[in-house]
This record gives structure tokens, sequence and C-alpha cells, in this order.
């Protein structure tokens, strides 16, 4: 794959996305690149007085910027109902849902609902998201995409539907392995369920940041009070880290530029795949497991109340 960056974005005019998280890091940049490209962004921020800082910013850097700030807690599915029923009442067509937002590697919490927090923030609050939007997105004149972050912490990561909340045993990172696995799980297995539905001009595709500057890395030393471990992210981030703009690039690539197709997984095509220009990559065995995938998605549907009607989604004869 080429030196891909935003300049080879194309024209996003009249395309209306909603990005999670959109108001620091990958998502931040994310939107002042769709924003600059032409798009109206739908800002889902857990803070609506963060979002309006942000857009605030992006709008200097972008005049003109069309940025709708509209507060979504992932980590409360009532918050997610709100904020998707909001996007629905307010835009006839949606091109692309940006499955961005995540919190990695924090100690043991639980989301409104209940949900081990990573696992709630990062999959649940994500797959009910979608679900809420996918109606407006097949509905949408033309392509359109749901674009799920995920991350390379994937391939260290197992479902364990035994204890799917961790409240056995807890390892902040096993956690976040697992909730990045179930992106991906999500991911294909929203595909293939388009496809038997004969759904075409809809698609489900993947990215990774690789390892972008953001304050991800900071929120898990900072919710333990570990000064050291704060510490040594900074160092690692200042010296291993690429830019968060650069992060912002595979999903950027998944969401707007030609020739992607349902199922595809983007990143960084550098150094271990933690930096360098977006280029197709494969994800780990796991991921791939049809069966997981299944039971997921069934057991994803129960906890969070959300249905996804695919019947009702399909093509109707001319």
């Amino acid at each position: 794959m080429t030196d891909w960056s935003v300049e080879d974005m194309p024209s996003m005019d009249g395309k209306r996305v909603v990005v999670t998280g959109a108001n620091s890091g990958v998502g931040f940049e994310g939107t002042r690149a769709f924003a600059g490209a032409g798009a109206t962004v739908v800002m889902a921020c857990r803070s609506a007085e963060r979002g309006e800082r942000a857009a605030d910013e992006i709008r200097e850097a972008v005049p003109g910027a069309a940025l709708d700030v509209r507060r979504c807690d992932l980590a409360d599915l009532d918050s997610v109902r709100d904020f998707a029923a909001g996007v629905r009442g307010t835009y006839d067509e949606l091109h692309v849902l940006c499955n961005n937002a995540g919190v990695m590697a924090v100690p043991r919490s639980e989301t409104a609902d209940g949900f081990e927090t990573q696992l709630g923030v990062n999959h649940l609050g994500h797959f009910a998201l979608t679900g809420h939007l996918l109606g407006r997105l097949v509905g949408t004149a033309g392509e359109s995409r749901v674009v799920t972050q995920s991350s390379g912490a994937h391939e260290m990561g197992e479902v364990d539907f035994e204890d799917l909340h961790r409240e056995g045993s807890y390892g902040k990172w096993e956690a976040y392995g697992q909730s990045k696995l179930a992106n991906l799980l999500f991911a294909y297995e929203l595909q293939r369920r388009l496809e038997e539905a004969g759904v075409e001009r809809t698609v489900s595709v993947a990215c990774h940041p690789g390892y972008a500057d953001t304050n991800l890395q900071y929120r898990g030393p900072e919710a333990s009070g570990s000064r050291v471990r704060y510490g040594l992210m900074k160092v690692a981030n200042t010296v291993f880290a690429q830019s968060a703009a650069k992060g912002a690039l595979p999903m950027l690539y998944a969401a707007a530029a030609e020739g992607v197709e349902g199922g595809d997984y983007y990143g960084p095509g550098g150094l271990l795949g933690m930096r360098g220009p977006p280029e197709k990559q494969e994800s780990s065995d796991a991921s791939y497991d049809e069966g997981t995938a299944e039971r997921l998605w069934a057991v994803s549907e129960e906890l969070t109340g959300v249905g996804y009607d695919f019947e009702a989604l399909a093509p109707r004869p001319a």
C-alpha cells in the first residue's frame, strides 16, 4: 500500500459521520480529518463540555467545520439509546459509524448496567450503538460503513464465557485483550450477517491505530494512582509512539478510502504494526472463529437488550 495520508481522503461533502470518543486522541484527529474533507461529524462524547471544547479547537483549524456535539456515555446503555434516538431524529442519512472510543487497562469497575467496564465500554456499548443505528446506515443511499476500532492487544485476548465480566479473577490487561478481541469478533460477524441478509451497500470493517500517543495509555495509571506507571508510559509514548493523527489513519482509511471491502482489517504497516501508513492486515486466528462470534453475539444481545433484525434490513425484490 502506498503512503496514504489525510491528503488522500476523497471528498466527503454531504456525508454524515458518527465518531465515538471524538473529543480526544484518535477520535479527535479523525473528527478533524472528516470535517476537513467536508463531512458533517456527530461527535459522540461522554462529556459534552469536553466535546464542545474539542469542537471549538477543530473549528479554529477547519473554518466552517460542521460539527454536532452530543453526549454518549458508552458505559450507560440508557445514554447510548438516547444518543442514537437523537441521531435518528435529526439525520435521515448516516454514512459512517466509527466505533472508536475505549478504555484500556483500568482497575476493575462496572458500568451503570453492571458490566465489567472494559468489556462494557469497548464492546457492549458499541454493540448496542450499532444496533440502534444500523437501520439508518442501511437505509442511506449509496455506500455506508461501520468501522470498529480494535488493538494489537486483541492477540492476547480470550473470551471467557464462564466469567465474562471477570468477577472471579481480574487482570486489567487480560480484560482489555478480551474486549479488543470482542471488537473484531463483532465486526466480522456483523459483516457475515449483513451478507447473509443480502445487504451489499453497508459493510463492516475493522482497524487498529498501532501505538499512538493518546490519553488512553494514561487512564490506567491515573485510575490506579501509580505515578511510576504513569511516568513509564509517558517515556514510552515519547520514544516509541506515533502521533494520534497518524494513529487515526487506519480508521480514516477504513471509513473513506476506495476499495475497502467488508471484513477488512487495517492497521499501520510499519515496525511491528505499531506505526506507519495504513495497510490491509490479518488479525489473530481467534478473531475469525465463527462459533465464538455467534456465541458472543447472542450473549451481547441478551446483555444489552438490543436485537438486530436483519430480515427487516434485507432489500426487497423489485
